[in-house]
């Protein structure tokens, strides 16, 4: 007796991929809206000044910020604060920060590092000229204006 084989046996069936588009939106939805995008959070209201000549800065991870102005939470007061990342300091508390972010970066960086100073336009110019004097005593001489570009009408 013989034995009959079929030729192509069993074919696999073809992987449906109907339901790929909805994960893969799935997923950008959800990694849209859990992503941070801020990496600090403000305490103080920075309402910047406007100018004509405005110069965008190149390279964001030479930048060392230092935000000025008056509290968002009223139980803070309403003079001016000096904010240093995510947390209210004094003008002395500037040389230690910068000293300790210059730490942080490569040694080869730190002369190009800027300082960027981000101050509300109500902010009087001797809190501007106290930070300015302690920038210089930690020899950090790079110094940014934070504006907004003046609209033309």
């Amino acid at each position: 007796m013989a034995k009959f084989k079929k030729d192509g046996g069993r074919a696999t069936p073809a992987i449906n991929t109907s339901a790929l588009p909805d994960i893969v939106f799935m997923l950008l939805f959800f990694f849209m809206v859990a992503t941070k995008m801020r990496d600090k959070e403000m305490k103080v209201k920075t309402q910047l000044p406007t100018a004509t000549e405005v110069e965008k800065l190149e390279k964001k991870s030479r930048l060392h910020y230092i935000f000025v102005g008056p509290p968002l939470n009223p139980e803070f007061g309403t003079s001016p604060r000096v904010q240093l990342d995510d947390a209210f300091a004094t003008v002395d508390d500037i040389q230690q920060y910068i000293t300790l972010k210059n730490g942080e970066k490569d040694e080869k960086e730190v002369p190009f590092m800027t300082t960027s100073l981000k101050a509300d336009k109500t902010v009087k110019m001797g809190i501007i000229t106290d930070i300015k004097q302690e920038l210089r005593q930690v020899n950090a001489l790079k110094l940014s204006y934070t504006a907004s570009k003046e609209v033309k009408d």
